[in-house]
């Protein structure tokens, strides 16, 4: 029952009591360091609905991502300003996505379960990333979240199949106009080339 009020406030964190309690915990996130594990989810109905439970094995990390587009080095070699191609550049993935990446490369023995967004302010992003151990008897005992010991699963975060992943990829999308996403972009593309 208390997760269900929980989700209500964070629906419309402006109208209820989460934008203040978060504006004061800004102030030290701010602080803090763009990777950090954290005790407990701040959002605890939205992690549970991903997988999460208060059992060995699991860890929470909270990741911090800078907002805004790419930016590319200025050539030192001549060209008129229109060719440079310094700004405006546009990444390919989510800034979810980035933040779950970041997240497996501090924790090399940990998988990425899912993730949720947190907070943003002008400048940034925070995410929570939810990761399993694999070789934690706890997880591999664990029926609902086991299928994650499997060698197809390691490193599943840079191969695009998370949540944040599959989206980027996507794979969102089902029926008509969808038909040059499956199995991959690249796997049809190679696939149309065969035919033609």
């Amino acid at each position: 029952m208390t997760y269900k009020y929980i989700a209500k406030a964070w629906k419309r964190p402006d109208a209820s009591f989460v934008k203040e309690l978060m504006w004061q915990r800004l102030i030290e996130w701010r602080k803090q360091h763009a990777i950090i594990r954290v005790e407990r989810p701040t959002r605890l109905d939205r992690a549970r609905k991903l997988g999460y439970k208060a059992k060995q094995g699991f860890v929470v990390a909270r990741v911090r991502v800078r907002r805004g587009g790419l930016k590319r080095i200025r050539p030192k070699a001549g060209r008129r300003q229109k060719r440079m191609g310094v700004a405006k550049f546009k990444p390919a993935k989510s800034l979810r996505l980035i933040a779950e990446e970041r997240a497996a490369r501090k924790f090399p023995n940990l998988e990425v379960l899912n993730s949720y967004w947190v907070w943003e302010d002008g400048r940034f992003k925070w995410f929570e990333i939810v990761m399993v151990d694999p070789s934690h008897p706890v997880i591999q005992s664990d029926k609902d979240v086991n299928w994650i010991c499997k060698p197809a699963h390691h490193r599943r975060v840079f191969r695009g199949l998370t949540s944040a992943g599959k989206e980027v990829r996507g794979l969102r999308h089902k029926g008509r106009g969808a038909e040059k996403i499956r199995p991959s972009r690249v796997a049809s593309l190679k696939r149309r080339k065969k035919k033609g």
